[in-house]
């Protein structure tokens, strides 16, 4: 659907990703016109909050489903997490804890998952839904689809991961959970084959989904270039 919001914050143009606020908050949206040229009730409409920034510019490698980068400006965390959710409101205050128990990334048995979540998250991966899943040193962040965008985070060294968590708030090892860890595993050893020399230089890596980068950095621009 096609909805009116009123905009005095952003130089938006079409194409751009926005959250709004009201009845859509949180939901992503792109705007399809601007208009310049109004007189309106303020009261009768609600405002565009944030616009995301999908201007990417850097060197891609393949890797499977996804696309990766070892330079830590190329596609950070801060700017793709934007691309699926709304900044976060001053109430939105999060505690995280750990038991600090870990496992080995290569024997994901370890995890104590049930068979059906790991088959649900499983599906997960298979279906691409870990958008973007980032190492750098020993941190990891993920990002995964599902309802709606969960944020996964971890430490891992020595082959062994450790605190890991999932805003889903699942008290048991969940499918997000599962899901990144299968990606992770996947990435890493593409990388491992093919580009060790990139990671060994930067200690870091950012991987995106195809579509992902697809949908977001490309689909809707007019103007620019790709290199190939």
């Amino acid at each position: 659907m096609n909805l009116s919001y009123y905009n005095d914050a952003f130089d938006l143009k079409c194409g751009d990703i926005v959250f709004v606020e009201g009845k859509l908050e949180g939901l992503r949206g792109r705007v399809v016109d601007v208009a310049y040229n109004f007189k309106i009730k303020l009261y009768d409409y609600k405002r565009v909050i944030s616009v995301s920034d999908t201007n990417v510019q850097g060197e891609f490698f393949f890797a499977g489903s996804h696309f990766v980068t070892f330079d830590r400006s190329t596609l950070p965390y801060e700017k793709v997490i934007a691309w699926f959710k709304s900044p976060a409101t001053e109430d939105e205050i999060f505690v995280s804890g750990n038991d600090d128990c870990g496992f080995l990334l290569r024997d994901l048995s370890a995890m104590s998952i049930s068979r059906a979540t790991a088959d649900r998250g499983h599906d997960y991966y298979t279906d691409n839904r870990i958008r973007y899943i980032f190492l750098d040193n020993t941190h990891v962040r993920a990002i995964v689809e599902g309802s709606r965008p969960y944020e996964l985070a971890c430490d891992y060294a020595n082959g062994e991961i450790r605190n890991l968590v999932c805003d889903c708030f699942c008290s048991e090892p969940c499918k997000h959970k599962f899901a990144a860890m299968l990606q992770l595993r996947e990435t890493l050893e593409l990388i491992e084959k093919n580009y060790p020399a990139q990671l060994e230089a930067t200690q870091y890596f950012a991987a995106v989904c195809k579509g992902t980068l697809l949908n977001f950095a490309l689909d809707g621009k007019e103007t620019g270039s790709i290199v190939l």
